[in-house]
């Protein structure tokens, strides 16, 4: 990987304090998605809820009134809810195991799993005395249709994920090469090969570089270091056409590296600050990227001061586009904001490391 020439520029900017070159970014291996990896805050959660919306639904059936209805959900509730967590940490920890095996053993280990969790859910019950006589085999039953429906939610789930980031990976790429991008990014190299030809070099090596990431066949999440790298290419190719317009600051903080994104999130984020910030102001503009780490979470943000009068119209489709992957890949433990506030339009993500 070659020094970074953008950040070792803006080394002395104040904003720019502390900042660590992107080269020097730890390069960490790429996770792996699996189907049963229910231990992520959002899937533990929905099918909590899930659960207890049966077990609503069922009270009503054996009672009539307010309260023998209340005891009865408290009585379902007290052998759902344990068996349904005991499920979903049994199915987390052997989630590597299972994604070995064929589809339909997954189902069948999964279910079995259900299974016994609804007789454990039936035998905390019968043990402290409050089912009698015990319902063993209706319980067994009802955990294995439970998990049944869950395995179902959980495949659709990671197969919703594969076509939206398969469309957004080609939505970038037709971005990427679009006539007009090309054709600019050529003329300034042509313009300097014969005047600046160390520059023109630089050039189309993070032209190389950038369509070496955008043609990458990658389904899975990629570190922060390298979603900043390529957007350092990017605004590297875009410094050498706008010049002293573009003025671009990092503040990126080496803890927050291990964070993982969809593959070319960052990018559209970065393009559309050039092309609403820089590109309509006759004076330019200020892109600043910064990246911290705050316990468990990683803040981004990407700013850039807008024309007066110009606004942020034009960045809708690029930033609902950012917001969907987040939420595929992250679910209720990422937060994504944008805001134009004092003539600075930022976008500010927050997603777990």
């Amino acid at each position: 990987m070659k020094d970074s020439r953008i950040l070792s520029s803006f080394q002395e900017l104040p904003h720019a304090q502390g900042a660590l070159p992107l080269s020097q970014m730890p390069e960490l291996n790429r996770t792996r998605e699996y189907v049963f990896d229910t231990c992520q805050v959002g899937v533990v959660l929905r099918a909590v809820l899930f659960v207890q919306a049966i077990v609503l639904v069922a009270s009503l059936f054996e009672t009539s009134g307010w309260m023998p209805w209340l005891w009865q959900t408290m009585l379902l509730t007290g052998a759902a809810q344990p068996a349904v967590v005991v499920w979903l940490l049994a199915v987390c920890l052997l989630k590597r195991p299972l994604d070995r095996l064929p589809e339909q053993a997954q189902w069948a280990v999964a279910i079995g799993l259900g299974a016994l969790a609804g007789a454990y859910g039936c035998a905390m019950l019968w043990w402290l005395g409050l089912l009698q006589p015990a319902p063993w085999l209706a319980s067994t039953a009802s955990g294995a249709l439970v998990s049944g429906v869950l395995v179902a939610a959980l495949v659709w789930r990671m197969r919703a994920r594969m076509p939206a980031g398969t469309t957004a990976r080609l939505t970038e790429l037709q971005a990427r090469i679009r006539p007009h991008f090309l054709f600019n990014t050529l003329n300034s190299a042509i313009a300097l090969v014969r005047e600046e030809p160390a520059k023109a070099e630089n050039l189309l090596e993070d032209l190389s570089e950038l369509f070496r990431h955008a043609l990458a066949d990658s389904k899975e999440a990629r570190p922060l270091w390298q979603e900043l790298e390529l957007a350092e290419h990017y605004l590297a190719i875009e410094q050498v056409r706008f010049g002293e317009r573009l003025r671009v600051e990092w503040n990126l903080d080496e803890a927050a590296a291990k964070a993982k994104l969809p593959p070319l999130i960052l990018q559209p984020l970065v393009e559309n600050a050039v092309k609403h910030g820089v590109e309509p102001s006759p004076t330019g503009a200020t892109v600043r990227i910064t990246t911290q780490r705050r316990g468990s979470v990683v803040v981004i943000k990407v700013t850039n001061t807008v024309p007066a009068g110009s606004g942020a119209k034009g960045n809708g489709l690029a930033l609902d586009n950012v917001r969907q992957r987040l939420d595929l890949l992250h679910d209720v433990q990422c937060r994504f904001q944008s805001a134009l506030v004092n003539g600075v339009f930022q976008v500010r993500l927050e997603i777990p490391v």
